[in-house]
């Protein structure tokens, strides 16, 4: 009787394999045409632009209607230098910060300030049902850069457009003099 060993089987078994062409998988957005993936794209950019409108008018209930109506992600985590400052001022100070779009929309609502939130380095991937988008910013209090970092945030495309799900975001604060 003809013996075997493991290498040898394994070779008679996956030979036939490695004859087979692979067909690579695709995904929604490579089935997508151009003009429909600019279209996802550009809706999108349009509810960024929506976003920045809010804020600037101080609009926090167009502001919360740009988000999911259970969405709760809303992460502010501290550069590893403004951790230890805030560590420095507040021992108990946490590095991630757990929020919401209401509390946010609220402060927008209700400030006597002049906001400005700009947007930079803006890069959108989606497959034209869920989207990331991943940026730079500064955001402005009175014409005075009072937070930078990146960004991101997760869409989801409803019945009604594209809604925000989940925002995380890096915070790095001037240092106070």
């Amino acid at each position: 009787m003809l013996k075997l060993n493991s290498l040898a089987l394994c070779a008679l078994v996956l030979l036939p394999m490695a004859a087979v062409p692979q067909t690579p998988i695709s995904s929604i957005a490579q089935t997508e045409t151009a003009p429909e993936q600019n279209a996802q794209v550009a809706a999108i950019e349009q509810v960024m632009k929506q976003y920045h409108e809010a804020v600037v008018t101080h609009d926090g209930t167009a502001l919360a209607g740009l988000f999911l109506p259970d969405a709760n992600i809303w992460l502010n985590v501290l550069t590893d230098s403004t951790y230890d400052r805030a560590k420095a001022k507040t021992p108990s100070a946490q590095k991630v910060r757990v929020g919401n779009y209401r509390d946010f929309a609220k402060i927008v609502s209700t400030t006597t300030k002049s906001l400005d939130p700009e947007h930079s380095n803006v890069v959108i991937h989606t497959d034209g049902t869920i989207a990331a988008v991943y940026f730079d910013f500064v955001f402005k209090t009175n014409g005075i850069a009072n937070n930078t970092g990146s960004e991101t945030w997760q869409l989801v495309k409803t019945v009604d457009g594209w809604r925000i799900a989940a925002i995380c975001y890096s915070s790095n604060p001037p240092v106070q003099q």
